[in-house]
């Protein structure tokens, strides 16, 4: 994940607090509003960490192929996270 806990934290509470600043939303419970809108952003973030772990393990499959035909890994790495990213309606 790019970000620590600690600062997704800090950030779902600051997006809490401006939704209930601007009547946005009501809350009788802030605290565990914050701890679900962190969840709910740790989900997300880590999308991209699982997503990379999949590219990794198709790629490793198709090592030999890629090594007969010269296919560059990076480029490849790319190509298929952009699908997979596609798959997954993920926005990276």
């Amino acid at each position: 994940m790019i970000f620590s806990r600690e600062y997704v934290g800090y950030l779902a509470r600051q997006t809490v607090k401006h939704l209930v600043d601007a009547k946005t939303i009501e809350t009788a419970k802030p605290a565990v509003l914050n701890e679900r809108v962190a969840a709910a952003m740790v989900d997300e973030l880590a999308l991209e960490d699982r997503i990379n772990e999949e590219v990794r393990a198709i790629l490793e499959a198709f090592q030999e192929d890629m090594l007969r035909t010269g296919a560059n890994y990076q480029e490849m790495f790319k190509k298929v996270k952009n699908e997979l990213a596609r798959k997954y309606k993920a926005v990276l």
